[in-house]
């Protein structure tokens, strides 16, 4: 626990400051998204000035949310067979003590897919460029190792010099046009690869550092070192959003992205029918209250991040009222779990957080 919240204090202190990527690069990889856009997601290209601006929403949340730092940042080397395998055990996580990237930006994608379903486009927008910020974190070597600093290596401080010092003085300098995307068949696996192929640029930094700092100019020998696979870095971060937007957008069935109510989908009801759960962050047990205005059939699951099942508490039929049960959860680990509410005419989710 103590490690946990030494983390996030460093995370945060860093974030107040600068924000990962600098702010300046999370805007630049957001942006331009748009330049592997295929025709036909010529819709799409109102968002990226949307997506430009609201980049680093995510980092601003970090001062009053205590759950999002670990959504950053991921210490890959500390999961268990990563050292030897290069890979980790992709279903769950054990602790947000060594962050959840990988598995935040998945959720993500879901919600972004579940609203665009739901033709709520405005909220789909803004969980569109959580996921830009996610991807971005997913693109840069030093959020995805324990040695997020350089503070195990003697390179102190090489955070912050890298993504924004470099990255605010040479982001002109990065320049590159976008590809062709397809949809993903499998987004799980879609994340987790690049993480685990973005992770071997964390020594080309390092190594970068050292030498800049026999220089009498360190700010461009760094630029120098690391200029080219930064900028294919911020190349492949756009692509990857590119195509992680356009399938959600095909799973949920290519919807319009004019309609903000229920216009198109009458069956949809926007009836704030879930509350939120209480205590919230819980450690034993939470109590969960549902309304329903009509009778219905009723599906209340809890899931975890990666949309798995993790507990049925209500399926069946219930009629129109207010009703309340408790989560006494058994053998699941501390993190974020999510309840889902579903009837006909409902979907809708509430995040709580266990504690252990």
């Amino acid at each position: 626990m103590i490690k946990k919240f030494l983390k996030v204090f460093t995370i945060i202190g860093v974030a107040l400051i600068l924000v990962s990527w600098g702010g300046t690069g999370h805007r630049k990889i957001s942006y331009n998204v748009s330049l592997s856009f295929n025709s036909e997601m010529s819709i799409f290209n109102s968002w990226a000035s949307y997506l430009r601006d609201h980049a680093s929403d995510a980092d601003s949340r970090k001062q009053s949310d205590p759950t999002e730092a670990p959504k950053h940042y991921i210490d890959i080397e500390n999961f268990s067979g990563f050292t030897t395998t290069g890979k980790i055990n992709q279903t769950s996580y054990y602790s947000t003590d060594e962050g959840i990237l990988p598995w935040a930006t998945i959720a993500t994608f879901d919600s972004l897919r579940n609203c665009l379903i739901r033709h709520d486009i405005d909220k789909a927008k803004q969980f569109a460029a959580d996921l830009g910020h996610y991807v971005g974190d997913g693109h840069m070597p030093l959020h995805i190792t324990k040695n997020f600093d350089g503070q195990l290596t003697g390179n102190n401080g090489i955070h912050s010099r890298y993504e924004t010092t470099m990255i605010d003085t040479y982001s002109s300098q990065i320049s590159y046009t976008g590809s062709s995307i397809s949809v993903i068949t499998n987004v799980n696996q879609y994340v987790f690869d690049y993480i685990y192929a973005n992770y071997k640029y964390k020594d080309s930094v390092l190594i970068a550092d050292n030498y800049a700092k026999t220089q009498s100019n360190y700010t461009l020998a760094l630029w120098n070192k690391t200029g080219g696979f930064t900028t294919k870095l911020f190349k492949n971060a756009s692509h990857a959003l590119a195509e992680l937007i356009y399938t959600a957008w095909v799973q949920a069935g290519k919807p319009s992205l004019t309609a903000t109510s229920d216009e198109q989908n009458p069956n949809i009801q926007f009836t704030e029918a879930l509350e939120q759960n209480s205590p919230n962050p819980f450690t034993s047990y939470t109590s969960i209250k549902y309304n329903l205005n009509e009778n219905a059939d009723v599906i209340l699951q809890v899931k975890d991040v990666l949309g798995n099942n993790v507990a049925t508490l209500f399926k069946g039929f219930k009629p129109a009222g207010s009703y309340t049960l408790d989560w006494i959860p058994q053998n699941q680990h501390e993190g974020i779990y999510f309840i889902v509410l579903d009837t006909r005419k409902i979907h809708q989710v509430k995040k709580m957080i266990l504690v252990r």
